[in-house]
């Protein structure tokens, strides 16, 4: 199968502005927390980096899905446990991951739902490739199966917990041993060509670490796997063509949304195929990085590019959890924080590698510090009436720009400005937001210091006018350059920013950021100039401490 494999078209061969971005979807067992939205900010800026970069009249292609996860036996359960019909169930909990999504402002071409018409056609079409090619076989299979991992287990992925009962290794979640009839999937026959496919690019999986928990995975021999369930155990699902009373397994349903969004089965869906890269979470590596390229390969197709796996979060460095009653819902903390907040937070705090953690003290003190006086107050200080009695972006003075290049501030500002684009492009590219955010926030202080180093509001009269306009002009581009970067990060800030500084629609790309020296001052939009407003949490009530009866003493 590997020489089948290597004819396979290269991802290389792609248009450089395609871009195919994905979220894994999410199971609709529960509602949404603060580490699925991280899964979709992260391909949010991702998707509209790749956006930033296109040329507005170049032909591309741009493609950024998200969605729910609702088929299988954990969604039955959880519909009965709240005593609703299940398809009412799935509904609700997946309207709220969509207005989750849209709340936060994540631009996905698509919204999937494993229960949409075509992604059942989709699924079918699927199976009947891999059945096609020899792929699947019937047996009666017996093991360990995990319910709310919705997967079968080996004795070496068990354990006992402190009670004495078996359990899965990885997530902790108890195992019932199972015998039941399944349709099977030849696994073991492609471990070398997911080794093949995981070698065959450096950056295949990122961060690193991923990639080499994905090779030890490998080194053992791979045991055919189930794919289906009998109907009669596991009814919500998608049937299996060959057999009504076989339901598809949950997992090989669930990655299928991929093509589904692609547009498989219609010829048309080989020019969005593959995806670019799909961004997961660290807990489902495994299903991203064997069984979907594994499948994908038996089925004649191309894997996907790259794997972007993340880690988790923790909440004041404990574990997420509903018996610890520290769950974070984001909507319920942007009504502290801003939706904006919230997304500069995850992306300025998460890193890949490493387990992200959530602290509300924290998060007050990074927004206060670096959208609210670093950055916010920059803008303010130029729009302000004091200093910008005219509401312009002045033009610059060549004599007073040359003796403001005279000065050492004014240097280290510039050298920043200019380094900027090709440092923060990298990062982007390399899926570092939070070095994104550290470069910008680096510039702002260099130009906050500029700014009180040179001190416009020192320049008096008609003689210091000049001066004083080029000073605002200066730290002006350095605000123009800020919102274009942070577009993929804080999109509605960045455009708030862009819009006071009545930077066209046209020009906020990539190809925009080049320092540029007004010749012509051009009025400010007619809006407000408070970007951000400093987080006032209220003050934790006193109780005032009780009296205490004077005793008289006696002499």
């Amino acid at each position: 199968m590997l020489e089948n494999f290597k004819l396979i078209r290269s991802f290389c061969s792609k248009n450089r502005s395609f871009s195919f971005v994905t979220t894994p979807i999410f199971y609709v067992n529960a509602a949404p927390h603060i580490g699925h939205l991280y899964s979709a900010v992260i391909a949010d800026a991702i998707h509209r980096f790749n956006g930033l970069l296109n040329e507005p009249t170049s032909p591309s292609t741009t493609i950024f899905s998200t969605g729910t996860d609702e088929h299988g036996t954990k969604i039955q359960q959880a519909a009965a446990s709240h005593s609703v019909p299940v398809a009412t169930y799935c509904q609700q909990i997946s309207d709220q991951y969509r207005g989750l999504f849209k709340n936060f402002n994540t631009a996905h071409t698509r919204f999937i739902r494993t229960t949409d018409q075509d992604h059942a056609v989709a699924v079918q079409s699927f199976w009947k490739a891999l059945d096609a090619t020899g792929n699947i076989y019937s047996t009666q299979y017996a093991g360990w199966y995990c319910i709310p991992d919705e997967t079968f287990l080996t004795e070496t992925q068990l354990k006992e917990n402190d009670q004495g009962v078996k359990v899965s290794a990885d997530s902790g979640h108890p195992v019932e041993w199972t015998e039941e009839r399944n349709f099977m999937f030849r696994l073991s026959h492609y471990q070398d060509d997911v080794l093949h496919w995981i070698k065959g690019c450096e950056d295949r999986v990122v961060p690193t670490k991923f990639q080499k928990i994905l090779l030890d995975f490998l080194q053992e021999p791979l045991p055919d796997i189930s794919i289906s369930r009998p109907k009669a155990r596991v009814s919500w699902g998608i049937e299996v063509p060959s057999d009504p009373s076989q339901s598809v397994y949950v997992w090989l349903d669930a990655l299928v949304n991929y093509l589904t969004v692609a547009g498989y089965p219609n010829k048309e869906f080989r020019q969005n195929w593959p995806p670019t890269v799909q961004v997961l979470g660290k807990d489902i590596l495994k299903f991203h990085g064997i069984y979907w390229p594994a499948f994908l390969i038996a089925a004649g197709l191309e894997p996907p590019g790259q794997l972007l796996v993340h880690s988790h979060w923790t909440v004041d460095n404990q574990k997420m959890s509903k018996s610890k009653f520290n769950v974070i819902d984001p909507n319920e903390r942007a009504i502290r924080y801003t939706n904006e907040g919230i997304r500069y937070f995850l992306l300025r705090e998460g890193v890949a590698h490493s387990d992200g953690n959530y602290s509300d003290t924290k998060i007050v003190r990074i927004l206060n510090a670096e959208l609210a006086d670093t950055l916010g107050n920059l803008l303010s200080r130029c729009c302000g009436k004091v200093l910008n009695p005219g509401a312009v972006v002045p033009a610059v003075d060549h004599a007073s720009l040359e003796a403001l290049l005279a000065l050492e501030v004014t240097q280290k500002m510039l050298d920043l400005l200019n380094e900027l684009p090709d440092k923060v492009r990298l990062h982007y590219q390399q899926y570092n937001f939070h070095l994104v955010v550290d470069c910008v926030v680096h510039l702002l202080h260099a130009t906050n210091n500029f700014f009180e180093t040179t001190a416009p509001w020192k320049c008096k009269g008609p003689d210091g006018k000049p001066q004083l306009e080029t000073i605002l002009a200066l730290t002006m581009e350095v605000l123009r350059h800020t919102g274009i970067i942070l577009q993929p990060i804080v999109p509605l800030l960045s455009g708030q920013l862009l819009d006071k500084l009545n930077v066209a629609d046209r020009c906020r790309l990539w190809r925009d950021l080049e320092v540029k020296f007004n010749q012509e001052e051009r009025p400010l939009a007619n809006l407000n100039a408070v970007l951000f407003r400093r987080i006032v949490l209220p003050k934790p009530e006193t109780v005032p401490e009780p009296r205490t009866k004077k005793v008289k003493r006696k002499n």
